[in-house]
C-alpha cells in the first residue's frame, strides 16, 4: 500500500494494489475509488485533502503478528 499526497492539488491517493483500474468510481464531488476488473479496489482518491482529512496525523497501525511465509527453497 502507498499513500501520497500532492501538495499541488491538495490529493491525497491511497493505492491498495499495483492492479490495472478498469473503473473509477464517484462517491462524492471530493473522494473517488479505483476498482480493477472484477471490483476489487485499486485505489482511493481525496481531492481537497486539506479540508477534508487529517493529513498531518496520518498513522499505520499493524494489529495482530502477520504469519510467517513458507520458504520456497531450503538448502539441505
Amino acid at each position: 500500500m502507498k499513500v501520497k499526497y500532492f501538495h499541488d492539488t491538495a490529493t491525497a491517493l491511497i493505492e491498495f494494489s499495483a492492479h490495472p483500474v478498469a473503473e473509477t468510481k464517484e462517491i462524492n464531488e471530493n473522494i473517488y475509488i479505483d476498482l480493477d476488473a472484477t471490483g476489487n479496489l485499486v485505489a482511493l482518491t481525496i481531492e481537497h485533502a486539506d479540508l477534508h482529512a487529517n493529513l498531518p496525523d496520518l498513522f499505520y497501525e499493524q494489529i495482530g503478528e502477520p504469519e510467517l511465509q513458507p520458504l520456497l527453497h531450503e538448502k539441505t
